[in-house]
């Protein structure tokens, strides 16, 4: 049986395929900040891969998704653990293997440990998190798992992060999941190193 495409159901657009507005957006996402991240963005032809490449088939869409990802990764006010704490969470509860191996990767750059990325990928909470990142924590999953979000909850929130803060929690919360909808459409796997990838047992 032969692999499957990095590209899922998405055939993968190599950068000389790419119209003016593809190609504007391809560059968008493969230079800095996000191209000298931790996680390979491109396959070896130069191909953008995971949810990068299906927004090529969208340059308009894919434009202002990318720009909204950019500015919640590199322009945000969340402290770096905390943001990628709740994208692990996401990652997790979801299921999206791609996000799982993406993130996991830029979180052990941010200090998360091994230990605690395996509590977070089996859906407890690690007992080594600071009473804010437990707030962030306890929102994201309010938010991913119903329709509402209890007083107690928002309160832990708005305590830590403040009206604004809840507002960027939950707008990054609701862009990894759009993400994980897109791979999940798709059918995008992550790297085939990263299937079945066990967390490294660090501290």
């Amino acid at each position: 049986m032969s692999e499957p495409s990095r590209g899922g159901r998405f055939p993968l657009l190599a950068p000389h395929e790419l119209s003016v507005q593809q190609r504007d957006l391809y560059d968008a996402i493969a230079g800095p900040p996000r191209g000298n991240g931790p996680f390979a963005l491109a396959d070896d032809a130069g191909r953008l891969t995971g949810p990068f490449n299906a927004l090529l088939h969208s340059p308009a869409i894919g434009n202002a998704v990318q720009a909204l990802g950019a500015v919640l990764r590199f322009g945000g006010s969340l402290p770096a653990r905390t943001r990628e704490l709740v994208i692990c969470a996401v990652a997790a509860e979801l299921e999206s293997a791609y996000e799982w191996y993406a993130h996991s990767r830029v979180a052990t750059g941010v200090g998360i440990t091994g230990t605690e990325l395996k509590q977070l990928h089996d859906g407890g909470v690690p007992d080594t998190l600071s009473t804010d990142e437990r707030a962030a924590l306890g929102l994201t999953r309010a938010l991913l798992r119903g329709t509402a979000v209890g007083e107690d909850i928002h309160a832990a929130a708005l305590e830590h992060f403040g009206h604004g803060g809840i507002t960027e929690l939950s707008v990054l919360v609701g862009y990894y999941r759009l993400l994980a909808g897109i791979l999940a459409a798709g059918d995008v796997p992550a790297p085939p190193a990263a299937t079945g990838e066990p967390v490294r047992q660090t501290n």
